[in-house]
């Protein structure tokens, strides 16, 4: 079947309506309603500059049409460094520069600043799909970069990837599942004793502070309160001396949006908000993800970050927690390891046999990492989720 391609440096190329439907066409549920793969929240990084040819992050999405209707498409990007991607390659990179090559600009499949699993090859069927892995080959192969990555695609897709050539990386995020839990209290009867203690004590340090939590829904969250998130936000980067990835206006634009997907969390003391986190959830998972505080109280991060959205969870019937990048500390408030995949080719040859190598020995690495991990449940026998 012919199509005609495209790349796009802007989602308005595509427009909301044809984006959308695509997505809606995806056999995985996941991809149907994984918010972070909506147009208002990617169109809200580019129009925003967050994600941008100014912050190396340039839009190079690629589009399959057949006649009038967006068969497929991928989510692509030219950067120029390797910041906000959470699968680090800085390694890779630097051997590069020691050889006196360069390893930027290269190409990059993902939600930036964003380590969620989703679907990256968008297409309506697997015609179209394996048409839109030949153009991304193509354009690979015939623009002047050192490599291309696909980060954080489901592991169908990363086993179709690995087929077509790429190499494979996995990694290790911490996901909470809740098997319909009541409240709460029925989540930490599943702990072991220490867990269920530990938890406790966090979140009595934090009523004993004198801190009271606000949820907030996105459909009724003010200016004042994005306002409020934002500067605790650039506050917690602010005190690590880097800068934020995202902007006021990034964080208003998805607020009038996709206000649905949104909750946050706000904590007060003495009516003065002090701290606040930011997370995005559908009907069936919540992702957590943005924080920040404007001064420090013991256990505020966990309570505002784990443990309010850990009961919005509940209350609302939501079955996964998705916890984001690294944390081993988030097994010990009931989060279990989950493997995750990202795929990889680089155009040099010499230097993609030896990360192949690399890549073997890693993925051995993993595996065990995975294996220990799991033999230390946080749960009691016969109670986890």
């Amino acid at each position: 079947m012919n199509y005609r391609t495209a790349i796009v440096s802007s989602l308005a190329e595509i427009g909301e309506a044809a984006w959308s439907e695509l997505l809606a066409s995806q056999a995985e549920a996941k991809a149907e309603t994984n918010p972070f793969l909506s147009y208002a929240f990617l169109h809200a990084l580019h129009e925003s500059g967050c994600a941008s040819a100014d912050t190396g992050w340039q839009p190079n999405y690629l589009a399959l049409w057949q006649g009038e209707t967006l068969a497929a498409a991928l989510p692509l990007y030219l950067k120029q460094h390797s910041y906000g991607e959470y699968v680090f390659d800085w390694a890779w990179a630097d051997a590069y520069r020691q050889h006196g090559l360069e390893y930027y600009p290269k190409l990059l499949s993902a939600i930036p600043f964003t380590p969620v699993s989703g679907t990256r090859l968008l297409a309506r069927d697997g015609q179209a799909r394996a048409a839109l892995l030949a153009f991304l080959q193509a354009q690979q192969q015939a623009a002047d970069v050192s490599s291309c990555h696909i980060l954080f695609p489901p592991e169908s897709e990363a086993r179709q990837l690995a087929e077509a050539g790429y190499l494979m990386r996995s990694g290790v995020q911490f996901h909470w599942l809740n098997p319909g839990y009541t409240d709460f209290e029925q989540f930490l009867a599943t702990l072991e004793h220490k867990k269920r203690k530990n938890i406790r004590a966090e979140r009595r340090k934090v009523r004993e502070a004198g801190v009271v939590m606000r949820q907030v829904r996105g459909v009724e969250a003010t200016d004042a309160d994005w306002k409020l998130f934002h500067r605790c936000y650039s506050n917690t980067y602010a005190e690590h001396r880097s800068s934020p990835y995202l902007s006021l206006d990034f964080f208003r634009r998805i607020g009038t949006t996709m206000p649905q997907n949104i909750l946050l969390v706000i904590a007060e003391r003495e009516g003065r908000a002090i701290a606040a986190s930011l997370v995005i959830h559908t009907g069936d998972t919540l992702y957590g993800r943005y924080w920040g505080a404007l001064e420090h109280v013991p256990c505020l991060h966990f309570e505002t970050a784990y443990y309010q959205p850990l009961e919005f969870c509940i209350a609302n019937g939501i079955a996964t927690f998705e916890g984001g990048a690294q944390g081993e500390h988030k097994m010990a408030r009931g989060f279990l390891p989950q493997k995750t995949w990202s795929a990889h080719w680089l155009a040099h040859p010499a230097f993609a046999d030896a990360v192949q190598r690399f890549l073997e020995r890693e993925r051995g690495g993993i595996d065990a990492y995975l294996d220990e991990l799991n033999e230390h449940s946080p749960f009691r026998p016969a109670t986890a989720p």
